[in-house]
């Protein structure tokens, strides 16, 4: 039982024991994701943060029931009553690692008919991108299209005043774009700070 502290969706130091959550699979925080019109996004990313906002420095009870060959502690983990697994495969921000169990496999199929989370895009099988050694870099759709309370759609690069503070909600129709030309042809604008 400890504080838990994010380091990717599905690996997490709980009370200073690295653990890696038990049954499911989520992006690398280099991956990407594309759309029926082939723009890519740093889904790995979205997902790590948006795994962040939820659970970052909540506490959690873990089970240990393996180790990894990386020396992580493989553990079921609650935090509030509820499974975070579960409740992670159930929102489409990770998927059923059915290498190693089936426990989350109809979750999965539920949260993929529903098209929640990454069930929405096209994203490469997780083992495949880690097997490529591809180590793409988000650094080339690090932008964020942000839709403002007045409906503007702005978009912001690293190192603006905003970048570091605003937050993309996909569920709100706002996105990450790879360059500003695909911004602007998306019909977004640059923030003016």
């Amino acid at each position: 039982m400890g504080q838990i502290h994010v380091i990717d969706a599905d690996t997490w130091d709980v009370g200073g024991v690295r653990v890696r959550l038990h049954g499911i699979d989520a992006p690398e925080i280099d991956q990407s994701c594309h759309d029926d019109e082939g723009s890519r996004w740093p889904c790995g990313a979205w997902v790590t943060q948006v795994v962040r906002q939820r659970y970052q420095g909540k506490t959690a009870t873990c089970v240990p029931l393996d180790r990894d060959r990386y020396g992580r502690v493989v553990a079921k983990c609650t935090t509030g009553g509820q499974d975070a697994a579960d409740q992670m495969v159930r929102q489409g921000l990770a998927f059923a690692y059915l290498k190693y169990s089936s426990a989350y496999a109809s979750v999965e199929r539920d949260a993929k008919s529903r098209k929640l989370g990454l069930h929405q895009q096209y994203i490469q099988v997780l083992w495949v991108h880690r097997a490529a050694g591809k180590s793409r870099s988000t650094e080339s759709c690090r932008i964020k299209g942000n839709i403002s309370a007045k409906r503007d759609r702005i978009y912001h690069v690293p190192g603006q005043n905003f970048y570091a503070k605003t937050e993309i909600d996909m569920s709100r129709g706002e996105r990450w774009f790879c360059s500003a030309a695909e911004a602007r042809a998306a019909g977004w604008r640059a923030s003016q700070r």
